[in-house]
């Protein structure tokens, strides 16, 4: 295998291999591009492996009967299948002018030269021999790579005037990688940020999730989004944390805002879309719910944020259905949101409430939530670590145990049907939570015990 890439993707780079190497044999230069170069020449996995060939996409459908997707045949892209895997093959080409924002009008097949300086960053730019690992590097995108630089190729406000999307990723691909964006670039960043508004909603989440969930320091790229003014267009509910005051007894670190990203940053990655939004959303509501009032006693001034939980949990689902995100992931973030404070009820809650608690579906993104908050304000985990055991005591047995009784169980013992039932049948089960019964007779000894009225 080329000695260039990672042993544990000896896989994907054989099967790659093997399509470059049909190429070639058909006459047609073929050179692994992009994101897989740079990414082996910093010694990091690859996700996939893009080729660039001298054929066109006549060509390469022709050379792979029946194993093709032409996924972008007008923009010169045929994705080839083989072994399981899937490549993106792109003709080597020059592009046109992009009207509309992201895709060029025109193309013209060409050179591998030419191919890298449509590209977007010098880092993205380069190319690699399949067989040999030599680099092909006609944007100095080597040393912007060993300077830990990402500098647009060419004019940066024509490369992000073609796709605005860049911006974005300039940023990403910054916060991922640990890398500074190179002054013009940022400065372009800058310019042109006002036109991040006609990149497609699905586009600009997969890039702020991927920055949130990818980056060893995600406060790196937030930083960046608040520099370039991209922050406040995209998540203006994230923007206004800044300078949001907190109270200096619970909150030591700062604004709300420096608390949001030592979390983030606390949280290691790569950490799941549901655990990052989380963290990112956990306090959305105290801006909007900030109030400072005199304390009668001292007379000193106390910052409050009432019933900031249950409204950051509707403003978190308001932002990730705004970014068209899954039901399942906009559910559990706010859930999450929602609970986040009912931590500090935790030791003086009932029995049952605790261990519906702990049986929540979003409870393990929670908990990990709570540990950086905990954490990042005043570093008291006397609560958590409650919690944490309470949930510990569970390891042999369910938290949240089938009930025993249903309501043809009521029914049968002469309950009739109706709302009153559903609420007789949460008690009952709070009551089997709490042990206070474990079998049918029981919880009917129970029921005639207490005198319950039949529904």
């Amino acid at each position: 295998m080329n000695a260039l890439f990672h042993p544990d993707n000896r896989a994907i780079v054989q099967a790659a291999r093997g399509v470059a190497a049909t190429l070639r044999g058909a006459g047609h230069e073929a050179l692994f591009a992009g994101g897989c170069v740079r990414d082996a020449l910093l010694g990091r996995q690859v996700k996939d492996i893009d080729i660039a060939t001298a054929a066109s996409p006549d060509q390469v459908e022709q050379l792979f009967p029946g194993a093709t997707v032409a996924v972008g045949k007008s923009f010169g892209v045929v994705m080839v299948r083989r072994d399981g895997f899937s490549f993106d093959v792109a003709s080597f080409r020059s592009d046109g002018a992009y009207t509309d924002g992201r895709h060029p009008d025109r193309i013209a097949f060409t050179s591998p030269a030419e191919d890298a300086k449509r590209r977007d960053f010098t880092v993205n730019g380069l190319f690699c021999d399949p067989e040999s690992g030599h680099i092909l590097d006609f944007v100095n995108g080597r040393k912007d790579l060993a300077d830990n630089i990402i500098r647009a190729i060419g004019d940066p406000d024509a490369r992000f005037g073609e796709d605005r999307l860049r911006m974005l990723r300039a940023v990403r691909f910054a916060s991922t990688l640990e890398f500074t964006i190179e002054p013009e670039t940022l400065a372009a960043i800058k310019r042109n940020a006002c036109h991040i508004g006609t990149v497609s909603t699905e586009r600009v989440a997969a890039e702020l999730t991927r920055l949130i969930c990818e980056s060893p320091k995600p406060s790196l790229g937030l930083s960046l989004l608040c520099a370039t003014g991209l922050l406040e267009l995209l998540l203006p509910e994230a923007d206004a944390l800044r300078g949001t005051r907190q109270p200096p007894r619970f909150h030591p670190e700062g604004d709300v805002w420096t608390h949001t990203c030592l979390m983030l940053d606390a949280l290691p990655a790569p950490r799941t879309p549901a655990l990052a939004w989380s963290a990112l959303l956990h306090d959305i509501g105290k801006p909007v719910t900030f109030c400072e009032e005199t304390d009668p006693a001292s007379g000193d001034t106390l910052i409050r944020f009432p019933c900031h939980a249950p409204v950051g949990s509707a403003m978190a689902g308001k932002v990730l259905e705004r970014l068209k995100q899954p039901s399942a992931l906009v559910a559990e973030v706010q859930a999450v949101v929602g609970d986040h404070m009912r931590f500090v009820e935790a030791r003086n809650m009932r029995p049952a409430k605790l261990r519906r608690l702990l049986g929540a579906s979003h409870f393990p993104t929670l908990l990990e939530v709570m540990r950086v908050d905990t954490e990042y304000s005043n570093g008291d985990f006397t609560t958590w670590d409650f919690i944490k055991k309470s949930l510990d005591a569970f390891r042999s047995e369910p938290v949240l145990p089938p009930p025993l009784v249903r309501g043809k169980d009521l029914i049968g013992w002469g309950y009739a049907p109706g709302p009153a039932m559903g609420n007789l049948l949460k008690d009952l089960y709070d009551a089997q939570l709490e042990g206070r019964f474990s079998s049918l007779e029981e919880a009917r000894a129970l029921l005639s015990r207490e005198s319950l009225p039949k529904a």
